[in-house]
């Protein structure tokens, strides 16, 4: 273009006019250009090229505005003679490659499994099939590439595939023909938009039973090869073969990466540290593309040359009389310039009606209300407009109606529009899914300028009102993300739901800020495979769940939260929980799967194969916090406790008693109670779990044929507990006990109870799945068969320089014997010791102040007194844990109580919200004021019997 523009204009402007320029540049011969040096004319320098052309001077402009050469022995060189000394045949294609699949973007037909890749010994591995149009200008090439866009964002919509998930080749060909020197150069320019891969910090297929279904990541990972092959045959390495048949990627771009060519690899990378796994990947990716070495040389053909002495040949062998009877093909340079140009003109003809179309769009883009696509990438929205045209319309996939939608969940007769009296109006059939700006709708529903639509599963539409309605507004803002946020907050899911703001602190929390991200992106995605089950007809329903997103670990910390899938067969009711990269790897193996289903082929797969299938398995459906802080005081606890399950919501409810106890198990009473923890030190505790029941479980009232069982861990122990298994029964009585033993409590163990929390686990079982059991090898048990918690490792070290643990050799068992015969034997001795130590001082002061006769009076007196005390402090300690533990439920309400999304119902949530608030801070205020009084109490009678006794 710029060597065409250079032709039809002098090359002095009016600034080089203007400033008295003078010419520095002289071409003496049609290959040779020489520049002077304005300072130093006698210092020139002489470049060489193919052609040089001179059109400074010798032109004059004929009737027609184009500058020709002023006469035959001028140098001028115009735009015939550039052209007649330099043919160029220029052509574009435009390809899309999805599931190993190549799709012509220039052609609006799809052939069934995509077009064939082929090889040729000459041309090596081209596409067959695919179109190629011809091009004089930069500007049919900008319509082109308009144009398979265009058909691209059409197929993404129907073939239910970001275009974030394809490959897209663009191809500019250009030969250049010099029919004066016998001489051919030909150049082929690729432009490659590699897709993004789908990688997260693992591989999609990573605890999948199926395999990798990403065909993007496959083919990115095939290219990786690639590239690493190449890049180590650059330094010197040995690599025997280099895998370009891995994939069809490869395949294409086989001389742009280690042929004849110059490659240049653009890298998009995230500053954000939620994307760090993916940007460390692809600056790896780079780093070893960059090691690549290509020698790029010019293609030249004497082929015009050999085709002209072929040609003389026969015509000296035929003679001149025989010269009309030579067939056509023969003459190749006549036959080969009209061949280009009735191309060109074909794809004149065709760019006429083009334009004709696209000045027809614009006139109805500024006159009529319309629909606006919105997609996932940026390129492709706005690309596709459906008129509104005044009247009645119908919408769908039905090639009568008026609007034709393609996509997931779009039906033959989908929706209707109808512009009338200045209004238009969307009405869905029958139960075809229509959401305008977030909210489903069943009814007639105006629309109003900017509202945002969404027809079947995910396919996205800005609505663009009437010109009086249209301002000068920001399209831009309405992008994909804002249609999806809109959804997500419409079905009550945000930032603040996920507890991402912590009391006045504006600052969201980062992991959830990246929980929600992901939640936001699967929702889609979770809505297209649901549309596919559908159609299908697998019967899966699959929802979005928030793993951990109100449950804590034992110091009441909130957990890692992460989205999860859950999965439900709607005849079975067998569940299933997905990871995130699970459903991601099973999307793309259902679309596979689709894609088949709508080709016409045969979707039937094994069961084995089936991504909509899994093997039945043990669901996680809540827990339950029972706070340990009464054991370190030795006083009981029995309580009624809730097991919430993901959403923070009651799933069943714990009845569980924990108790101190002797190691013969026997209860421990109120005069056991220590009101300081650090009595226990170095002491024997034992205390025993007692689970009881569980009352009200969801889980089994679902279905009758389900069971559960509940696990728990406490303190250093490696393994989970867990009760036996209870089929068919809504409130089933467990009636498990397990008694513990720390045979000297540490100051660490000590801690622990006072400050943690026993998790107990609620599992739903499913008819087929296997029942979940307590492997106990590291498990050491007393003499009397208790289970040891608070217990140190013994560690060897073998000749080998091994560690090797030994608790459960004989050796160890023979120690743990000792020291429960030892800790005995202690605590004989201490009663022994402190009841003759307390003896010897008061009978020393009674001998003293010559009360000897009264000494068994006031020692019986006091003891009692004491002992009475401590049970009064007991009952008081007890009464206020119970009443703590009564609050941390109410809290526990609290904290994840959710408000309605139906407006009207706000006001009432906010007062049973205060109630709730006043009853919690009721319930605080009165528990410490009775714990201050009865200690207040206890505190004023011992100090009256301290001065009655002195």
């Amino acid at each position: 273009q710029r060597l065409n523009k250079t032709r039809d204009k002098p090359s002095k402007n009016s600034r080089e006019k203007n400033s008295g320029s003078k010419c520095v540049i002289s071409m003496h011969s049609r290959t040779t250009t020489i520049i002077q040096d304005p300072k130093n004319p006698e210092h020139t320098k002489t470049f060489i090229f193919d052609l040089a052309y001179w059109s400074h001077n010798g032109f004059q402009k004929d009737k027609d505005g184009v500058f020709i050469s002023v006469d035959p022995s001028s140098k001028f060189a115009g735009q015939v003679s550039c052209f007649k000394t330099t043919l160029m045949d220029v052509t574009f294609s435009m390809l899309e490659i999805y599931n190993e699949q190549v799709r012509d973007l220039l052609s609006r037909t799809k052939k069934p499994g995509g077009l064939k890749v082929r090889e040729d010994q000459q041309l090596g591995f081209y596409v067959d099939g695919l179109r190629s149009v011809p091009c004089d200008n930069y500007a049919q090439i900008e319509r082109l590439m308009e144009q398979g866009t265009k058909i691209r964002t059409t197929a993404s919509t129907t073939m239910n595939a970001s275009s974030s998930r394809s490959h897209m080749v663009i191809t500019i060909q250009f030969k250049q023909v010099f029919l004066d020197r016998a001489l051919t150069k030909q150049s082929s320019i690729n432009l490659v938009d590699l897709a993004g891969s789908e990688r997260q910090k693992s591989s999609g297929s990573e605890g999948d039973r199926l395999r990798e279904g990403s065909r993007v990541n496959l083919s990115l990972t095939n290219l990786g090869n690639v590239i690493s092959a190449l890049a180590d045959a650059a330094v010197g390495k040995k690599v025997l073969h280099i895998p370009y048949r891995a994939s069809v990627l490869t395949k294409l771009l086989q001389s742009a990466l280690g042929g004849n060519s110059r490659t240049t690899l653009i890298a998009s990378i995230s500053p954000a540290d939620i994307c760090y796994e993916e940007t460390l990947s692809t600056l790896r990716y780079a780093e070893r593309a960059k090691k690549i070495r290509n020698k790029a040389v010019v293609n030249t053909s004497t082929l015009v040359k050999e085709s002209r002495a072929e040609n003389s040949k026969l015509l000296l062998g035929c003679g001149n009389s025989r010269i009309a009877e030579l067939p056509a093909c023969l003459l190749v340079e006549p036959t080969a310039q009209l061949s280009w140009a009735h191309q060109l003109e074909q794809a004149r003809r065709e760019w006429q009606q083009h334009y004709a179309a696209i000045a027809q769009e614009r006139r109805l883009v500024r006159t009529v209300p319309h629909l606006l696509n919105v997609n996932e990438d940026p390129q492709l929205t706005g690309v596709l407009k459906h008129f509104i045209q005044a009247g009645s319309c119908d919408a769908g996939q039905a090639a009568s109606n008026a609007i034709i939608l393609q996509g997931l969940g779009i039906s033959d007769k989908h929706a209707s529009f109808t512009n009338s009296d200045g209004k238009v109006m969307v009405t869905p059939h029958g139960k075809c899914k229509v959401i305008v700006n977030g909210v489903p709708i069943t009814t007639k529903t105006k629309l109003r300028h900017l509202d945002r639509i969404i027809l079947g599963s995910n396919s996205a539409y800005l609505y663009i009102g009437f010109p009086s309605e249209r301002g000068s507004e920001d399209l831009s803002r309405f992008d994909y993300d804002f249609f999806q946020l809109e959804r997500a907050a419409a079905e009550g899911v945000s930032v603040d739901k996920l507890g991402a703001l912590h009391g006045g602190d504006v600052k969201a929390d980062p992991s959830v800020l990246a929980v929600f991200q992901d939640y936001v992106k699967l929702m889609p995605l979770v809505a297209e495979a649901n549309q596919m089950s559908e159609e299908l007809g697998k019967g899966l329903k699959m929802e979005l769940k928030v793993k951990n997103l109100a449950s804590s670990d034992s110091r009441g910390y909130d957990l890692q939260k992460e989205v999860t899938v859950k999965v439900t067969n709607r005849q079975t009711h067998q569940v299933w929980i997905w990871s995130k990269a699970k459903f991601i790897n099973r999307k793309f193996l259902m679309e596979e799967l689709y894609q088949r289903f709508l080709d016409g082929e045969d979707s039937h797969v094994a069961q084995e194969d089936d991504p909509f299938w899994d093997p039945v398995e043990v669901i996680h459906l809540g827990s339950a916090h029972i706070w340990l802080q009464s054991l370190a005081y030795c006083m009981k606890f029995e309580d009624q406790v809730e097991f919430l399950n993901c959403d923070g919501l009651e799933e069943a409810v714990l009845h569980i008693h924990m108790v101190p106890c002797s190691p013969t198990g026997q209860a421990c009473g109120e005069e056991d109670v220590v009101i300081d923890p650090l009595e226990l030190l170095g002491k024997r505790m034992d205390f025993q779990i007692h689970i009881v029941q569980c009352l009200g479980t969801k889980w089994l009232k679902e279905d009758a044929e389900r069971g559960i069982q509940m696990g728990y861990r406490i303190y250093d122990l490696t393994n989970t507990l867990y009760t036996k298994p209870v089929w068919k029964i809504v409130n089933p009585q467990i009636e498990e006990t397990v008694q513990f033993t720390a045979l000297n409590a540490s100051q660490e163990f000590l801690n622990y109870l006072q400050t943690n929390a026993l998790i107990v686990d609620l599992w739903g079982l499913q008819e087929g799945c296997a029942e979940l059991s307590c492997s106990q090898p590291d498990i050491i048990v007393t003499g009397e068969g208790h289970i040891m918690v608070d217990s140190k490792k013994i560690s060897t070290v073998t000749d080998t320089g091994q560690t090797t643990s030994n608790q459960t050799s004989e050796l160890h068992l023979k120690l743990v014997k000792l020291e429960e015969e030892r800790e005995l034997l202690r605590n004989i001795n201490r009663k022994t010791g402190s009841s003759q130590q307390g003896e010897r001082p008061l009978k020393s002061w009674c001998l003293i102040n010559g009360m000897t006769e009264q000494l068994p009076a006031a020692r019986n007196q006091m003891c009692t007194q004491e002992a009475s005390y401590d049970r009064e402090f007991a009952k008081a300690l007890k009464v206020f844990y119970q009443s703590m533990n009564v609050a941390r439920g109410q809290f526990l309400k609290l904290r994840h109580y959710k408000p309605p999304e139906d407006d009207q119902m706000l006001r009432p949530f906010v007062h049973q919200q205060s109630h709730m608030l006043k009853d919690f801070g009721d319930l605080l205020e009165s528990s410490l004021w009775k714990l201050k009084n009865d200690v207040a109490l206890i505190v004023k009678k011992k100090r009256e019997c301290l001065l009655h006794v002195e």
